[in-house]
C-alpha cells in the first residue's frame, strides 16, 4: 500500500514542500510513498513549488480507513482530516507543542524537535548519505521551508541548527538568500485574488483558550498595506468564518516581514480584552501595532489571554 504524506489543513511552504521531501526520502528506502495535500498551497508554495519544478501534490479528499499515512508539521487533530484516527498512522514529524486527539493502532516513531521548521527535522531524520543523494529540486524544497518558516532568519523561532542548514543547501545550490526569499515573500504578499474569507483561512489554526475556541489566522507579507486596506471586508466576514469552521473568534496578525512587527485587527470587545491582557497593549481603534511580534507558534499563541 501507498504511504501517503501530509500536513495540516491550509498548507503552507513548509507543510506542503516538507510532504513532498519526505516521500522523496521513504521512495529512496525503498518503500512507496506520495505526497499529499489537505487544501490549495498559498501563493509562496504555489511559486516555490514551480520555481523547483515540482508539480502540485494531488489533493486528499477523502482517507480511506487503515491508509498508511506520515504527518509532517502539525500534530494537531484540528488541522487533518476527520477521519484520521482511522487510518494507520505510521509517523509523525512535526516542531509544533504538541497536544491531545491523535489516536495509533500501536507503537509509532513521533519526533517533535524545537526548531523553525519541519524540513530542518526531516534533513536531519535522514541522514548524511540521503542528504548527499538528494536532488537539486529536493534541496530547493527545504531550502525554502526554512526561509520561509524562519522568514529569513528574522522570526524568534529561528535556531542555529535551521540557519546553518539553510545557508549549506544555500551554497551547495548557488543561491543568494536574500534575493531568493525576496520572491518567496512576494509571492506570499499577492493575495489581490482572495476574498476575505480565503485570506482568513490562508494561515490559520484552531486554538482552544481559557474556553474560547479561535481561530488565528496570520497573514506574512512586505506588503501589510494592501491587506489592511481591505479591513473592513475582513472584520465582516469574520463571523462567518468562526460559525463555519466551528470557531466562535477569529483572530488576525498581519505580519510586516520587512518592519518586523504585526498589526492585530480589533474588531470587537474580546479581541480588545485579548489584544491588551496578551500583549500589555492599550488599544485605542480597531487595529494595534505590536512591535517584535512576528511567530504565532512562539509569540502569539502561547501567550494568549482571555481573562
Amino acid at each position: 500500500m501507498t504511504t501517503f504524506v501530509f500536513g495540516h489543513k491550509s498548507p503552507d511552504t513548509d507543510s506542503t514542500a516538507s510532504a513532498i521531501v519526505w516521500a522523496w526520502h521513504l521512495g529512496r528506502t525503498g518503500e512507496t510513498a506520495e505526497a499529499r495535500l489537505l487544501g490549495e498551497p498559498n501563493t509562496e508554495a504555489a511559486f516555490v513549488l514551480e520555481h523547483w519544478g515540482f508539480e502540485r501534490p494531488a489533493l486528499l479528499d477523502h482517507l480511506e480507513p487503515g491508509q498508511k499515512v506520515v504527518i509532517v508539521d502539525t500534530n494537531n487533530i484540528a488541522e487533518l482530516p476527520e477521519t484520521i484516527n482511522d487510518a494507520d498512522i505510521r509517523a509523525i514529524i512535526d516542531h509544533h507543542k504538541l497536544v491531545p486527539g491523535l489516536e495509533t493502532r500501536g507503537p509509532i516513531d513521533v519526533t517533535i524537535r524545537p526548531l523553525a521548521c519541519t524540513a530542518t527535522i526531516l534533513w536531519d531524520l535522514m541522514g548524511e548519505e540521503a542528504a548527499a543523494a538528494a536532488p537539486e529540486g529536493i534541496k530547493g524544497l527545504a531550502l525554502s521551508c526554512i526561509l520561509s518558516d524562519t522568514l529569513a532568519f528574522r522570526s524568534p523561532t529561528t535556531t542555529p541548527r535551521d540557519r546553518a542548514l539553510a545557508e549549506r543547501l544555500a551554497g551547495e545550490l548557488g543561491v543568494d538568500i536574500p534575493g531568493y526569499s525576496s520572491k518567496m515573500f512576494a509571492a506570499k504578499s499577492d493575495v489581490s485574488r482572495f476574498s476575505a474569507a480565503e485570506l482568513l483561512r490562508m494561515d490559520s489554526k484552531e486554538y482552544t483558550v481559557d474556553g474560547v475556541d479561535f481561530r488565528v489566522s496570520v497573514l506574512e507579507t512586505v506588503s501589510p498595506e494592501a491587506i489592511l486596506a481591505r479591513k473592513a471586508e475582513l472584520v465582516a466576514a469574520m463571523p462567518k468564518v468562526a460559525l463555519e469552521d466551528g470557531a466562535q473568534y477569529v483572530l488576525l496578525f498581519v505580519v510586516d516581514i520587512l518592519r518586523e512587527e504585526a498589526t492585530m485587527l480589533v474588531p470587537d470587545d474580546l479581541s480588545r480584552t485579548v489584544a491588551e491582557k496578551t500583549f500589555g497593549v492599550r488599544v485605542e481603534g480597531d487595529t494595534v501595532v505590536l512591535p517584535g511580534i512576528m511567530s504565532r507558534k512562539k509569540q502569539i499563541i502561547p501567550a494568549l489571554k482571555v481573562r
